[in-house]
């Protein structure tokens, strides 16, 4: 009770009229919250359909957290309760039609998932789940992101890739594609528990990808904070403005991966991956 009244005392001033200042206010206001608070915040930057078109009860069933304390979370944001924080998300993603349209059929299709399990029935919900994740991929990283990213891979004297357990696959492939275009990679592996001794070199004229999903690997987190304490650029490719990861870091690349009976994918981050290498290639080809 004592940290809901703290979080009570941090309102803003005039509640946000936009999605993008509503954002901004979140994060302000993050690092100050109780943990129940948290836990409604990140729900609300990462969920923001389910925010603007399910009851405040469904909303708070999904967030694990009781109706009055999204309310309370709403009016630390300066809202007299959660529909005017609702509204806002609803208004903006209303007329944006190709962000309803993937809220709405990420909805029906987790809502028709669990039938017959069988090879086929697998198999198309992977390839649907998959098709809806890599659209939304289009939508929420821009071209001008992934030039930002490739011209901070140019640079870098030394890329170095940190992304353990569901990453690894991903940042294996990144320093194997690197290393191919005849980038200096080091990749943080962790083999032997000696991820600290290979990430120890990394410096001010150097790029950590470093790449991360909730529940946050340890590991990644460690390299993220060794590399800003030895002033690295940092490129974080994580799935909330509320990871780990994003604070920090030079640039944040934020995702979100199909998920099919609690398995989740990594097609999204992968055609993100490939994009990277691919634009680097192009871009460094006259210095070969």
């Amino acid at each position: 009770m004592a940290d809901e009244q703290a979080d009570l005392e941090i309102q803003a001033a005039n509640p946000p009229q936009t999605v993008e200042a509503l954002r901004a206010e979140i994060m302000r206001q993050y690092e100050l919250a109780s943990r129940r608070m948290k836990q409604v915040a990140s729900f609300v930057l990462d969920k923001p359909e389910d925010i603007a078109f399910e009851t405040l009860a469904v909303v708070a069933d999904r967030a694990g957290v009781q109706p009055s304390t999204i309310v309370r979370f709403a009016k630390t944001l300066g809202y007299p309760g959660a529909s005017q924080m609702q509204k806002v998300i609803r208004d903006e993603m209303l007329a944006s039609h190709i962000t309803l349209a993937y809220g709405e059929r990420a909805r029906q299709f987790s809502e028709a998932g669990g039938g017959e399990e069988t090879a086929d029935t697998i198999l198309d919900e992977y390839v649907e789940a998959d098709i809806l994740a890599l659209n939304h991929l289009r939508q929420s990283v821009t071209s001008a992101q992934i030039a930002e990213a490739v011209d901070a891979m140019v640079k870098a004297k030394t890329i170095y890739i940190a992304g353990f357990r569901r990453a690894f696959p991903v940042a294996s492939y990144l320093a194997y594609a690197l290393q191919r275009a005849g980038k200096r990679v080091v990749f943080i592996d962790g083999t032997g528990g000696l991820w600290s001794n290979q990430a120890r070199g990394i410096g001010p004229e150097d790029l950590l990808i470093a790449i991360s999903f909730r529940p946050y690997a340890e590991e990644t987190v460690k390299c993220h904070a060794l590399a800003v304490e030895q002033r690295a650029n940092i490129l974080a490719v994580t799935d909330s403005n509320v990871s780990p990861l994003v604070k920090g870091a030079a640039q944040a690349l934020l995702l979100r991966e199909a998920e099919v009976r609690s398995f989740r994918s990594l097609t999204s981050t992968l055609c993100l991956a490939q994009s990277l290498v691919i634009a680097y290639a192009f871009a460094t080809q006259d210095e070969e």
